[in-house]
């Protein structure tokens, strides 16, 4: 893809509001911190979860009004917008997953996790100054996710990092690697990215059967590297409708995305061009259709276009991108402003993964209600697939307002609540990630390992996502 640019008016809207001095790296009177590699345990993620909500409310309740639903878009968001980043480029991790999560951006250079965590930084490093997301309609950060691919064959996500705090003679160690590292990509996971195969290693790219071999190379590959953690997702490479046809017949592969439509003779399914409120299957084995613009201006276009439009009528803005640069952080910098937690919030902005797995929830969730006077029972039954790590979905449940909720009651399974009030009821919405509460107790032992202003934000962050309950008191205690 071609260098990501941003009208004009864009950019000075936006670089006038960078921060250019807030890192908060090395200090005299303490040490630089270190890098400890980290891994989510995705190989022990719950399934087939069942979700239990008990609400108790100051008065009886008229059983004839109660009715849940889960909405086609998580926490009732109005429009779907999806970025797919292609060849596991080094951009992805020190750009775009770098600009999202309020960590720095260079203009000429790139870094990697163990620096970043050294503060061994580009000389030209700087900030935006806030991450970007959305909320859960519960005054709740959701930030931006994304997908990556990954090129698990290639020995260069392998590569090791040099970290020199203070050198200054040359850069070298800030040159563009040939991909994400596997360090890289780690962390990225732990916020909310995505994988996704792409290219595999075979000169054979045009045999099917070659490439069903190297896919299964590639997953075991990953699942070495990523506790257990599989890959489910394509995203066609070079319009090669053979790796889609490949990825048809191997069963861990779920749902597709592609820029273009078959080729004559091609077997593969046609291409699906998505509108989110009106999708009516769980997508399986689906290729959704995704777009390459040439500058954030057409993207900019194309999403108001799209908002304009009744939201029944909305498409997905599903784009794909290869190396992104700052002007694109810019894009998504306005993306946060316009229509996400500040802006008007209208924006789910979900990895394909995690937009594949909550469609499929609404499609087979078992959901039983029960009335008894004043109390409202909800048990939510998930049916996961193979690969399935986001057990989280909206409920609307209608009949019933929050200010009437006196008491809030979950089973153990339920990890991850927060409700609001939502049209002529409540949404609530439920995680049931095993490790949720323990994934925040990481990243709260790692603000207190280095009490930087982005490791405090992001502590709080994943404590944010847990349900009220004593340890979520006692971390919010720690970091406060």
């Amino acid at each position: 893809m071609k260098h990501q640019l941003i009208p004009l008016f864009l950019l000075i809207l936006v670089t006038s509001c960078i921060d250019k001095d807030v890192y908060e790296g090395h200090k005299d009177d303490m040490p630089n911190p270190v890098y400890v590699s980290y891994l989510y345990p995705y190989g022990s993620e719950v399934k087939n979860a069942v979700a239990e909500i008990t609400l108790e409310t100051e008065s009886e309740l008229d059983a004839s009004q109660i009715e849940a639903v889960i909405p086609p878009l998580k926490y009732n968001k109005s429009w779907l917008f999806m970025l797919t980043q292609d060849d596991c480029q080094h951009a992805a991790y020190s750009t775009t997953w770098a600009a999202i999560n309020g960590k720095p951006l260079s203009n000429s250079y790139y870094y990697n996790a163990e620096q970043l965590a050294a503060g061994d930084l580009p000389p030209d490093h700087f900030y935006l100054g806030k991450t970007l997301g959305s909320t859960d309609g519960a005054g709740n950060e959701v930030r931006f996710a994304f997908t990556t691919t990954v090129a698990p064959e290639w020995e260069w996500m392998d590569a090791e990092t040099s970290v020199d705090f203070g050198f200054s003679e040359n850069y070298y160690r800030f040159f563009m690697k040939s991909g994400l590292t596997w360090n890289n990509l780690a962390e990225m996971l732990a916020y909310g990215t995505a994988i996704a195969f792409h290219d595999v290693n075979t000169k054979s790219v045009h045999r099917e059967d070659s490439i069903l071999k190297h896919y299964e190379i590639s997953q075991q590959i990953i699942l070495n590297k990523l506790a257990g953690r599989g890959c489910k997702t394509l995203a066609e490479p070079n319009g090669n409708k053979t790796y889609v046809n490949a990825a048809v017949n191997y069963s861990p592969i779920e749902i597709m995305t592609a820029q273009n439509t078959g080729a004559p003779g091609s077997t593969t399914t046609d291409l699906v061009t998505l509108y989110p409120f009106k999708v009516e299957t769980d997508l399986h084995k689906s290729l959704l259709k995704r777009y390459f613009f040439d500058t954030s201006y057409e993207i900019v276009s194309r999403i108001e276009s799209e908002v304009r439009k009744e939201k029944e009528e909305r498409e997905a803005i599903h784009i794909g991108v290869h190396g992104t640069y700052v002007s694109f952080a810019e894009f998504l910098r306005w993306l946060n402003n316009r229509y996400g937690k500040d802006g008007d919030d209208s924006v789910w902005f979900p990895s394909l993964e995690e937009f594949y797995e909550y469609n499929y929830y609404r499609m087979h969730s078992d959901m039983v209600t029960e009335i008894s006077g004043n109390i409202i029972k909800l048990q939510i039954t998930l049916p996961s697939q193979q690969f399935f790590y986001y057990p989280s979905v909206t409920v609307n449940l209608s009949g019933i307002h929050k200010v009437q909720i006196s008491s809030v009651y979950s089973n153990d399974q339920v990890t991850g609540l927060s409700y609001a009030d939502y049209g002529e009821g409540i949404m609530l919405n439920i995680d049931c990630r095993k490790y949720l509460a323990q994934h925040a107790t990481h990243f709260v032992e790692k603000y207190e390992g280095y009490k930087s202003k982005s490791n405090y934000n992001d502590a709080l962050y994943f404590i944010n996502m847990l349900k009220e309950s004593n340890l979520k008191s006692k971390l919010l205690q720690r970091v406060h």
